[in-house]
């Protein structure tokens, strides 16, 4: 008989997956994340049944994770701008916090391992950011460009913002600001 899985090891093996893909790239080795949790390469196997399939649950990991933070005193009620405040500070402050989750949250995103339907679902998690999305363009108050485009914008300044807080922490707020400011001028319209 199968014993139960455990989630203390899926948790273990998933933290070590970020450790080992942050320093050796999602081309490491499955044994190499299997010795960092601390358990045997088949035991890892038990509760991934691939290596693509420990990715894409570790990419919506890592979203969930950023969705908490990002829905975590959410001003529903706020103007667009405030919401998009709260989301890039959200953003900007979790990145900053958590390096390594960031770094390999961004590599996952761009790695054609992690599949359409997990970058959808990962997507979807994001309710009230997606619903602001739509109520900006459709209001008018966020210029006429792709979405897709608008949030490729917001990525690229706060990985800016996040690098220059990481080298200047003492500067926190007012690059977090600046970003911010930058990224709104950028997407409102005027």
């Amino acid at each position: 008989m199968a014993r139960p899985k455990s989630e203390d090891k899926r948790n273990a093996i998933l933290a070590a997956a970020i450790q080992v893909i942050d320093a050796q790239g999602i081309g490491a080795p499955t044994a190499k994340i299997a010795k960092a949790a601390g358990v045997a390469e088949g035991t890892l196997f038990t509760y991934f049944a691939s290596k693509d399939e420990l990715l894409n649950q570790l990419y919506l990991e890592l979203k969930m994770e950023l969705r908490d933070v990002m829905a975590s005193h959410f001003p529903r009620t706020g103007s667009i701008r405030e919401r998009a405040q709260h989301v890039w500070n959200a953003y900007v402050d979790w990145g900053v916090a958590q390096p390594h989750r960031r770094k390999v949250m961004t590599m996952l995103g761009a790695s054609h391992l992690v599949t359409d339907a997990s970058k959808a679902a990962g997507m979807e998690a994001f309710a009230d950011v997606n619903a602001t999305i739509h109520e900006a363009f459709t209001s008018g108050v966020l210029r006429n460009h792709p979405p897709a485009f608008v949030s490729a914008i917001m990525g690229s300044i706060a990985e800016t913002t996040m690098d220059f807080i990481a080298r200047e922490p003492q500067q926190h707020g007012q690059y977090r600001n600046t970003g911010f400011e930058v990224f709104w001028h950028a997407v409102a319209a005027p």
